[in-house]
């Protein structure tokens, strides 16, 4: 009998294969699958419909988030956008803080956990069910100070520390389909290109390939999965906040996660992060991290990402 991870494989091959219909986003043509989610709701999914798909554990959670018509860079949208089946990993890093401040805008700092060290991730995403079709991601981010005026609280800190309400900015976004490029591009400002990418996760498991431009390995990652825990959908929710420039102004980007399962595992062991060439080790290694502090799977989750909001994003000092 095949297994899970089988199971996953022979589907993601099977969505390659699917037949495609052409949408405007904006102005730009994009494909998506056929008889998709997003080619049948357009953002406005019918969620009793989509609470039957065997992969959803349950729609609660977007009930209670209201969906909202916007004007954006890629034509009149609704805003969030709702990702029914999510899982996660995530590889956090202390970097020394003046490497990490020569990647970031002047008007962003790096959130310091001693002086002089600051916080970088690795993160692979895998979107199964979600209103813009499955797709996978990648990305290589900096957790920053939250952009307002005054000194950085305790509470921040110890909650940035959890994953529980981040702040960042994002070198590297690669995804899989071109839909999430030029959403994730032209609508939010991500640093967003297309390339082969494959995202596993499961109980057991954790594996991901980003492949670069000459099809070698750019960044990849092999780990055992950490113990998860089950949480009552609602019970644990949490936060990032991603600034990003559009059309020169500073835009905030708000996520929120509905954690289902989830597991920590404290330093490197076991994890076997393979940084190659490409665009997203060049970023890497320009941070220079130092050490592995915690690894974090979430193999079922759900996310509600909103559309980018203007923001104040005072000038700091260096």
């Amino acid at each position: 009998m095949p297994s899970a991870r089988q199971d996953k494989d022979r589907q993601d091959k099977d969505r390659q294969s699917q037949d495609t219909v052409k949408v405007d986003l904006g102005g730009r043509e994009v494909s998506v699958p056929k008889g998709g989610l997003y080619d049948r709701y357009r953002m406005d999914p019918d969620l009793d419909a989509i609470a039957r798909d065997p992969r959803v554990s349950g729609v609660d959670f977007f009930r209670q988030l209201p969906k909202t018509r916007v004007d954006s860079p890629i034509g009149p949208t609704l805003t969030p956008n709702f990702y029914y089946t999510v899982s996660t990993a995530r590889l956090t890093m202390l970097a020394p803080s003046r490497a990490i401040r020569t990647r970031l805008p002047g008007e962003l700092a790096p959130l310091e956990v001693a002086p002089g060290l600051g916080l970088v991730s690795v993160m692979f995403f895998r979107y199964d069910v979600c209103d813009i079709d499955f797709y996978t991601e990648a990305a290589v981010g900096i957790a920053v100070k939250p952009a307002r005026h005054g000194k950085l609280g305790f509470f921040d800190l110890v909650s940035g520390l959890k994953n529980e309400r981040l702040d960042s900015y994002v070198l590297s976004l690669p995804v899989s389909t071109e839909i999430a490029q030029v959403r994730g591009h032209d609508g939010y400002g991500f640093p967003k290109w297309v390339t082969g990418l494959d995202v596993g996760i499961d109980g057991n498991r954790t594996t991901a390939r980003v492949a670069n431009d000459a099809g070698g390995v750019d960044l990849s990652l092999s780990a055992a999965t950490p113990k998860q825990t089950a949480h009552p959908s609602g019970e644990r929710v949490s936060s990032l906040v991603s600034y990003t420039s559009v059309n020169g102004a500073w835009h905030s980007t708000l996520s929120q996660t509905n954690v289902l399962n989830a597991g920590t595992t404290r330093g490197k062991g076991g994890v076997d992060l393979q940084v190659g060439e490409g665009r997203m080790a060049d970023d890497l290694r320009s941070l220079r991290p130092k050490r592995t502090v915690r690894f974090d799977v979430m193999t079922e989750g759900q996310l509600a990402l909103h559309m980018p909001v203007p923001t104040s994003v005072p000038r700091r000092s260096m």
